[in-house]
């Protein structure tokens, strides 16, 4: 019986992985060109894919983390942005844009859309898939890029790599601080929580999910089964075969989920420096709130767009001022492993 029952849940997480490329397939049509820039990309080239409504404010940084960390090429849809945001993505010449004035929602949360263009544009490259409030460091990574670190995972024969999603905070009311397009948002959200997260094995999806920080102690105390999912899958030798299920918290197939300790044995892990929460937090939550695109049932978070309309304060004595890469490692939130970059 245990032998037929892992045979019927493989089969059915097939048949799950192939739905959802044909919905993505389908999806495309909501995909209009803006500026198609995909003839530059070479073999090897790391590519990222990201979806988008109005960061204007985040993006001057973004691409020069990204860049710095070596991606090549960056493949973004723009989800009906009336901030400058598509004009501005237009006008870098390594830079791929779609538009969208589709549901976000609908589209799984844009997973969708991103997934049409992996599958014609990712196959074969390793690519970085991330939001653009998410700055992604490894072990490392302040002085090597991701091409030495994809190299090496490709000798281990390792498909991806995980990370944790690490919200940074100002100290004191979030709106009570400025910023500016460009600036490195560490400099304002300069602070996180070292302490507080937990997880559980997932066994359906064979991944680890990872709950905790500042969201949970302050929105969540009372319901922390409600906090959000930290775990995520950013970087993936991509196949036209894969497919992200839950955002980019857990794939098919299920191997590629398989990216925390096992046996005892580390992983190497990296961590999503999440700068959400810059002075723009509180407008970007109240509009939102009434767009609903977000959850797959809004009503449900009505209270958590009210409290980050607020301007919340996260900080408290028990917090850490990001430092470094390397601080990161010391207080194990994310992981060397066998990663060595010499």
């Amino acid at each position: 019986m245990a032998l037929a029952r892992t045979f019927m849940q493989t089969y059915k997480l097939r048949l799950r992985r192939k739905r959802l490329l044909w919905r993505a397939f389908r999806k495309r049509h909501e995909l209009t060109r803006v500026s198609r820039k995909t003839g530059s990309i070479k073999d090897n080239d790391i590519l990222l894919f990201a979806t988008l409504r109005n960061e204007m404010l985040r993006l001057p940084f973004f691409l020069k983390h990204y860049r710095r960390l070596g991606v090549a090429h960056f493949l973004f849809v723009d989800n009906g942005s009336d901030d400058g945001s598509t004009d501005y993505l237009a006008g870098q010449p390594d830079v791929s844009l779609w538009r969208s004035d589709a549901s976000y929602k609908a589209s799984r949360f844009g997973m969708d859309w991103l997934t049409a263009l992996q599958w014609r544009y990712g196959s074969g490259h390793w690519t970085v898939t991330v939001d653009v409030d998410e700055l992604l460091i490894y072990p490392a990574s302040e002085t090597h890029q991701l091409g030495a670190l994809t190299r090496w995972l490709d000798s281990q024969n390792i498909p991806a790599m995980g990370a944790l999603m690490l919200d940074l905070y100002p100290k004191g009311f979030v709106t009570q601080h400025t910023y500016q397009a460009g600036q490195d948002p560490t400099e304002v959200a300069a602070w996180f929580d070292a302490y507080g997260y937990w997880g559980q094995r997932q066994e359906k999806m064979d991944n680890l999910w990872l709950q905790g920080g500042p969201r949970a102690r302050h929105f969540f105390a009372q319901t922390p089964e409600r906090a959000p999912t930290l775990n995520k899958i950013p970087l993936v030798r991509w196949r036209r075969s894969y497919v992200f299920v839950n955002s980019t918290h857990n794939a098919l197939p299920t191997h590629l989920n398989r990216v925390y300790d096992e046996a005892g044995s580390e992983k190497t892990t990296g961590v999503l420096l999440h700068t959400k929460f810059l002075p723009d937090v509180a407008e970007k939550a109240r509009t939102e709130k009434l767009r609903a695109e977000h959850f797959a049932d809004p009503a449900q978070y009505a209270d958590y767009y009210d409290a980050l309309s607020s301007g919340p304060d996260f900080w408290s004595e028990a917090a850490h001022r990001y430092e470094s890469v390397q601080q990161i490692e010391d207080l194990r939130l994310m992981f060397r492993g066998n990663w060595s970059p010499h």
